[in-house]
């Protein structure tokens, strides 16, 4: 099949810590284009994110700090009450260790992409939008800023000037409103395939989505996300980078 369309894949990686390994970083970055590594916070730790750095730069992947809640123990899956200045010192450091990974290796830092919680909770918590918005203009980095398609929140980083990237997702179930469906719902992260490949291919060439009630609806995407701590995150990046080049879509991250 043919297609002009041009689309950034990206996973979130690096996220093992110590004695814990976590994913299958090393295979899943040679069918992306861009890696969102763990800053420490929810995930990861020095040895962890040099070495993931390294890597992608080998293969030619675009970097991403994956920032998130100071919450360790709970992957970065839990709201926690944070101001908005804590929110943007905390963005600043997670960015600001990253990237002098990457100047140490040669290569540079290309985006950042909130994890677990903030990044739920900014789409309908202004405060948390204002943090992350104002953290990313702190920096003055010119990085791009991964964002929740057609949400506000992508409106507001627009506004202020950033480069924002619309991100949506092959792995995960979305309700009719276009939000995430709750990781304690089951169901809501894909474990087939088949399935997430069907769906990256559903917003990559339609910019729709199907959601939890089998209603159609808008998802303009500039990035699709699958996953890197699933059970079957391999063979999902795998079913999703190849049904995307079967249809004519070139894989290329933002500003390469």
């Amino acid at each position: 099949m043919d297609s002009d369309k041009v689309l950034d894949l990206n996973s979130d990686l690096g996220e093992s810590f110590g004695n814990y390994e976590m994913g299958f970083d090393d295979e899943i970055m040679r069918v992306i284009s861009s890696a969102n590594i763990a800053c420490g916070f929810h995930a990861s730790d020095p040895m962890v994110m040099r070495r993931t750095v390294r890597e992608a730069a080998k293969l030619g992947v675009s970097i991403g700090a994956h920032t998130s809640y100071p919450d360790l123990v709970g992957f970065g899956r839990r709201k926690m009450d944070l101001t908005p200045e804590e929110i943007v010192n905390d963005l600043i450091y997670q960015v600001g260790a990253l990237h002098m990974f990457c100047v140490v290796e040669g290569t540079r830092l290309n985006h950042v992409k909130a994890h677990g919680a903030i990044y739920n909770t900014a789409v309908n918590h202004e405060p948390t939008a204002r943090g992350l918005v104002d953290g990313m203009k702190t920096l003055d980095m010119d990085l791009f800023f991964y964002l929740p398609a057609g949400t506000d929140l992508l409106g507001m980083a627009r506004e202020a000037g950033l480069n924002a990237v619309a991100e949506a997702f092959a792995d995960r179930l979305y309700d009719d409103e276009g939000n995430l469906v709750s990781r304690r719902i089951p169901g809501s992260v894909f474990e087939d395939p088949e399935r997430a490949a069907s769906q990256a291919e559903e917003i990559a060439l339609h910019g729709r989505v199907t959601t939890q009630s089998g209603k159609t609806i808008p998802m303009e995407a500039d990035s699709i996300c699958v996953h890197g701590d699933s059970r079957t995150s391999l063979e999902i990046s795998r079913a999703v980078h190849r049904r995307l080049v079967d249809a004519g879509v070139r894989i290329q991250a933002p500003g390469r």
